[in-house]
């Protein structure tokens, strides 16, 4: 399992939004410039993180992005899970298990399976509140 640079990308942008949640709607220039990420690149991280129903987005002149959520009520299980789908180390739990045919004979299935919900534990035991820097 590798994360991908649109999953850590949207990390560290509910991050800034976190970060910057009292200042009202933020322009997404200010956060590509901030996090050093193309507006076009950003644009689709936004998309993504707007569908799973995170943010808030205003348009016009004074517009912006905003969280929708305390950053303590999101898990980066579920951010990460929203830009880069399932976190399935194997393709077998990734696909589900009636899909793999080898599924009633393989002997490393349960050593996957395990892994497999370590991971999303860890992942959902984590909230963005955590990875905040301290407020000063």
């Amino acid at each position: 399992m590798k994360i991908s640079t649109k999953g850590r990308y949207a990390l560290r942008v509910m991050i800034d939004l976190a970060q910057h949640r009292d200042e009202g709607l933020i322009p997404l220039h200010e956060i590509a410039q901030r996090q050093g990420i193309t507006v076009k690149y950003l644009e689709q991280i936004i998309s993504l993180l707007g569908r799973a129903g995170f943010l808030q987005s205003v348009r016009g002149k004074s517009g912006g992005y905003r969280l929708v959520r305390e950053p303590e009520e999101y898990t980066v299980g579920e951010i990460l899970r929203a830009t880069e789908g399932k976190l399935a180390p194997t393709l077998c739990l990734e696909l589900g298990p009636e899909l793999c045919e080898r599924q009633g004979s393989c002997p490393a299935r349960s050593f996957w399976t395990e892994f497999y919900d370590t991971i999303n534990h860890f992942l959902d035991s984590k909230t963005l509140r955590d990875l905040m820097p301290p407020e000063e």
